[in-house]
């Protein structure tokens, strides 16, 4: 059976996209059994185990757990991930590209993907939903979204269809060039986006958000652009 064309071609295009990232900011095949000391932790039991992360948000928690990794800012990264779903407790799990010195939205968010077995969701938060500026991300908090609010908030993100199989490992690879974040897994690209925020040009955190528990993680890193 032969290959479809637009198929080799999306795979190519990954490929290709990839390359331009070929300067490595971080990496954890976590084989040392434990976190290093670059790892950050918000409201998280995650845990390193037989050679992996285990996303754990403590039960009873009220916010996903979080594990972070800080580094000197830059705009366009690369973060691959390997990624499992166990079982059907686990609900999805995003990353996070943060900017901590930038005050202008909450928990200085810039932009996500969210994966879920069903779904990719790529959005940009710094000019979306966690925007602190004109009391947009108050509103939103306490459900009092204007019409106008809402038609603004859903140019801010782009949903894809994806089928993820329960137990299967997959590659998952985020990039993030100007204005676009765009997603692959296992080498095919998913989707992109552009909005205004994705080009913030001090990404300074990335972090595993893991909602809530049972998905496995192995083989992270963080890339960056070759230094001019």
């Amino acid at each position: 059976m032969k290959t479809p064309l637009a198929l080799i071609l999306a795979t190519l295009s990954a490929a290709a996209f990839a390359g331009d990232y070929p300067r490595t900011i971080f990496s954890d095949d976590f084989s040392s059994g434990s976190f290093g000391p670059r790892w950050g932790h918000y409201k998280s039991g995650s845990v390193v185990k037989d050679g992996m992360l285990v996303g754990i948000t403590p039960e009873g928690s009220d916010h996903s757990a979080v594990d972070n990794v800080k580094f000197e800012g830059e705009r366009d990264l690369e973060v691959s991930v390997k990624f499992r779903f166990v079982s059907d407790k686990a609900k999805s799990f995003n990353v996070w590209f943060d900017d901590k010195d930038y005050k202008g939205s909450h928990a200085g968010h810039i932009c996500q993907a969210s994966i879920s077995p069903k779904s990719v969701n790529l959005s940009d938060a710094k000019t979306g939903g966690f925007n602190l500026e004109g009391g947009l991300y108050d509103r939103k908090k306490a459900n009092q979204l204007t019409a106008d609010d809402k038609k603004m908030l859903a140019s801010k993100a782009k949903a894809f269809p994806v089928d993820l199989k329960l137990q299967g490992w997959h590659t998952l690879s985020i990039t993030t060039k100007g204005e676009e974040i765009a997603v692959s897994i296992d080498g095919k690209a998913v989707g992109s986006f552009t909005s205004e925020g994705v080009g913030h040009d001090h990404k300074t955190l990335v972090s595993l958000t893991t909602n809530q528990v049972d998905v496995n993680y192995d083989d992270f890193s963080i890339k960056g652009t070759a230094k001019k």
